[in-house]
């Protein structure tokens, strides 16, 4: 039988997870202090540690450091209610074998448990990460997820893919794996492939020598020199043309490239972080990519959510962009709740880029210090006309049905189903609560509505909603 110690300073955390761990075969130790997690130790070294972040008497990834010089092969799963990137990466940095953000599935934290004993995790022995405010903002499970993978990839220099749409904040992700990395003091230097005419691609990467072409009077250095020692950034890759696709494929493969005109060979140092709006498998498929550059740059892929996916974090997101704008010297303004409520219930195009952008023009032109669902609406070019708090749940609730069929059945979205299968997400609880609300009578139910006794049986029977009552029929007759 395995052991494990569990510290948290939450007696109901502390008690749900020994019991899971406990129904799973392993036996099970709890401590709710550091000093408590000592004299754990002091007695018996478990198999794995499970560990809170923020305790009474410290913190527990600090803490851990020392745990982990004097038991190296102790694996160490970290959970956290802090759900930040900068805990993630603390977390990793200290060789944590995972992190769990709070609230988690106790089936995750089980199999991370079975992983941890399988593996015998071995903890590393890294100094302690900056603790910095970081440009990623946003608690959702999508974006612990994506934290989760960055924190794995920042101490090594495997080429990363990050793919989303626009406006996800790609970059942000690719300096964030470059400065939390140890090249963050090297350049970084990021390069538009969509920007840049496809005849000066191979120029603007490698260089040229002078006369390489018409106008190049003086030779000029290509940004793989000028990101030498640190990270290169590609975005939009998708954009690439062909011939510069080749010539990126040799470079990652050797190290080396020659200027545009020169027969120098130069050796590079650089890490290579992608991006990409597009979707590089179909456009391998089409022949408009290269697939063994695809499979080159696509070693660990991240995927960013867009904001539509992780609506839990827009007002997040919009108190930072406002707090942010203050900082600048812009006039400082507060969200209320109905215009919290109003964000949410937007589709987001441009996700978080536009959210931005929203929060600046809203800092500027606001007349009142504290900003309100009309002008929000008004802002983003929806209707003035108040709208009671239950109306724009509704449209967020519909707009996230949407996303979920189209998640769950995107066929769906195309064969002409929707619309009876939207009615009817809606339409059920209406009649159940009216039907409620009248007894279960029918016949009264179908006047309140303003529909029809037969028409309201038929529904019943369609959504298969069942009657109450004999046959399902009213108590009282029906008028002729």
């Amino acid at each position: 039988m395995s052991t494990v110690l569990v510290v948290d300073d939450d007696a109901a955390i502390r008690t749900v997870v020994a019991q899971a761990l406990r129904r799973g075969g392993h036996e099970v130790t709890v401590a709710d202090t550091l000093a408590a997690l000592e004299r754990a130790l002091a007695v018996a070294v478990p198999d794995v540690l499970i560990t809170d972040v923020i305790l009474p008497d410290g913190d527990g990834i600090d803490h851990i450091r020392g745990v982990a010089t004097r038991f190296p092969t102790l694996p160490i799963i970290v959970l956290s209610a802090q759900n930040t990137l900068t805990t993630a990466v603390r977390a990793a940095e200290v060789g944590a074998y995972e992190y769990l953000p709070k609230p988690f599935d106790l089936d995750v934290l089980s199999r991370a448990v079975t992983g941890a004993l399988a593996r015998g995790g071995v903890i590393s022995d890294q100094g302690p990460g900056e603790d910095s405010a970081l440009p990623l903002i946003g608690r959702s499970a999508a974006m612990q997820d994506v934290y989760r993978v960055i924190a794995r990839v920042v101490s090594n220099d495997l080429t990363v893919l990050i793919s989303g749409e626009s406006g996800t904040g790609k970059e942000l992700v690719a300096r964030a794996i470059h400065d939390l990395g140890p090249r963050g003091p090297a350049p970084f230097v990021a390069i538009n492939m969509a920007a840049i005419p496809r005849e000066l691609i191979e120029a603007e990467l490698f260089g040229h020598e002078r006369g390489a072409f018409t106008g190049a009077a003086t030779r000029n250095a290509g940004r793989f020199e000028q990101a030498a020692g640190g990270t290169l950034f590609l975005d939009e890759i998708g954009d690439m043309p062909m011939e510069a696709q080749t010539r990126l494929l040799r470079v990652l493969q050797s190290g080396e490239f020659t200027s545009v005109g020169g027969a120098r060979t130069i050796r590079v140092d650089v890490r290579i972080v992608a991006a990409t709006n597009r979707d590089l498998a179909a456009q391998v498929a089409t022949g408009q990519f290269r697939e063994d550059l695809f499979y080159r740059l696509n070693v660990v892929p991240i995927m960013l959510p867009a904001l539509r996916e992780r609506r839990q974090d827009i007002a997040l997101l919009a108190r930072h962009f406002l707090d942010h704008a203050a900082l600048q010297g812009l006039p400082r303004r507060q969200l209320a709740n109905d215009a919290i409520a109003a964000l949410g219930s937007h589709d987001w195009p441009g996700n978080v880029r536009e959210l931005e952008n929203l929060m600046r023009r809203l800092a500027v032109l606001s007349r009142d210090d504290v900003i309100n669902a009309d002008t929000i609406r008004a802002t983003l070019g929806a209707p003035v006309a108040a709208a009671e708090d239950a109306d724009i749940g509704i449209a967020a609730a519909v707009h996230a049905l949407i996303e979920r069929i189209a998640r769950e059945s995107p066929a769906a979205l195309d064969d002409g189903t929707l619309y009876d299968r939207v009615i009817g997400e809606v339409e059920r609880p209406l009649i159940e609560a009216m039907l409620a609300r009248h007894g279960h009578n029918q016949l009264r139910t179908a006047r309140a509505m303003g529909i029809n006794r037969n028409t309201l049986r038929k529904r019943l029977d369609t959504l298969g909603i069942e009657a109450r009552g004999e046959l399902g029929r009213p108590t009282e007759p029906e008028p002729r």
